[in-house]
């Protein structure tokens, strides 16, 4: 069952919390990430991407950015200040866009549980992501960046979470510069113990986004336990932070995807062959609204796809939970015959576009002649990634972006 327990977060005090905040480390490229620290001194940026203060021919992994990021840690500690907590709380992370809220609980919780499927995974991880993240908790003795976790939520959680936002003073509130609420609590102690039980009794989370910061969590405990003659399972190491929404609260966008080029086809063959297998139809409707719909830009046009029966016949014989998704349908049916590519982990000629960025952005990459073709999807549901998960299955890559994102530096995880 799943083991849950408070901890003494290193934060920020409520008056510089929103120069501290950033943006999660991996949604944004080095140059970004420059551009977003400004000249703000405070930006955990400075920690989480620390190479923006290194010379640009200085490798994003070279071990001097690690270095940088311990030094650059230790600095906003005495400076900023960055606080630790007496004594171990849980905390409550509120996320408000565009009138939609969701509320977390953010804890710790076993790596064990995570390495032994209690805390399930849906994506597959790149060993690249794991070095980096991995070296950088080894560094700078910190999980810098949270896992978001998601669950089906118990009433008892709840009514903690409703009364603690009710009675207690927040501990930050701010608006960021992209218009999202964030709104921090210290939960009272009177119920660390209602949620440690009520966790005990829950025996499936599921990581919802940060495969790669839990990985590396897991990754650098197991550096820690073997190098500490006196492990005992309880230091704080072998625990990850994390928040946990509850799947009801939560908004998944699409994942959508931009291809290079088209596999050496005309523009003719390939709207040939694409429907032999989608009913295709040009439209003024960039967005699918319902599942097994795709839309496309090609050649400043917009496209509807719709799978045919007979690739619902297919799917519908196929003992996988994963074949079933639009993902997974648009890879096996048009991305891998259609236009060659055959793994989307590896290939370099398609990219994926998070669904904030709208389908303009997809506009944009093709109309530049960045990209050659494009695809907007019909968003992933809490309840399939959950499925995948049950089912001991992974999605294609870049399947689920989550909207809105938590801040880094708001709640860190001293190890």
């Amino acid at each position: 069952m799943a083991r849950i327990r408070p901890f003494k977060a290193l934060r920020p005090t409520k008056e510089n919390a929103h120069l501290v905040a950033s943006v999660p480390y991996d949604v944004v490229n080095r140059e970004e990430a420059k551009q977003l620290a400004g000249n703000d001194e405070l930006s955990f940026l400075h920690v989480t991407r620390s190479e923006i203060d290194l010379p640009d021919d200085v490798d994003a992994y070279d071990k001097r950015v690690y270095e940088k990021a311990k030094e650059n840690i230790d600095k906003l500690i005495s400076e900023a200040p960055l606080l630790t907590d007496e004594k171990p709380h849980f905390y409550l992370y509120k996320l408000v866009m565009d009138g939609r809220a969701q509320v977390g609980i953010t804890a710790t919780f076993a790596v064990n549980d995570y390495d032994n499927d209690i805390i399930l995974k849906h994506e597959k991880t790149r060993k690249v992501k794991e070095d980096d993240r991995t070296n950088h908790i080894i560094t700078t003795q910190t999980q810098t960046g949270v896992v978001f976790l998601t669950y089906r939520g118990t009433g008892a959680i709840n009514n903690i979470v409703n009364k603690t936002m009710a009675d207690e003073e927040a501990l930050f509130d701010f608006t960021s510069n992209d218009g999202i609420q964030h709104t921090v609590w210290i939960v009272p102690d009177e119920y660390n113990t209602t949620i440690i039980d009520e966790f005990s009794g829950i025996d499936k989370l599921y990581v919802a986004d940060g495969h790669h910061r839990a990985k590396s969590a897991s990754r650098a405990r197991a550096e820690k336990r073997k190098a500490n003659r006196n492990h005992t399972g309880d230091q704080e190491y072998n625990y990850m932070i994390a928040v946990i929404f509850p799947g009801d609260q939560l908004q998944i966008l699409p994942y959508n995807r931009v291809v290079t080029d088209l596999n050496n086809n005309s523009k003719e063959e390939f709207l040939n062959k694409i429907n032999e297998k989608f009913e295709v139809e040009k439209t003024d409707v960039k967005e699918p609204a319902t599942p097994r719909n795709f839309g496309m830009y090609l050649d400043g046009e917009w496209y509807s796809l719709k799978a045919r029966d007979s690739i619902l016949a297919s799917n519908s014989l196929s003992d996988s939970v994963g074949d079933k998704l639009d993902v997974s349908i648009l890879q096996n049916f048009l991305l891998n015959p259609i236009l060659g590519i055959e793994d989307p982990r590896t290939s370099d000629r398609v990219d994926f576009i998070g669904g904030i960025r709208g389908t303009k952005e997809l506009e944009k990459l093709v109309d530049s002649k960045k990209a050659t073709v494009a695809f907007s999807m019909y968003p992933v549901s809490v309840d399939d990634l959950m499925n995948i998960s049950d089912a001991g299955e992974v999605m294609p890559p870049k399947s689920t972006w989550f909207e809105p994102k938590l801040r880094d530096g708001l709640l860190a995880h001293k190890i």
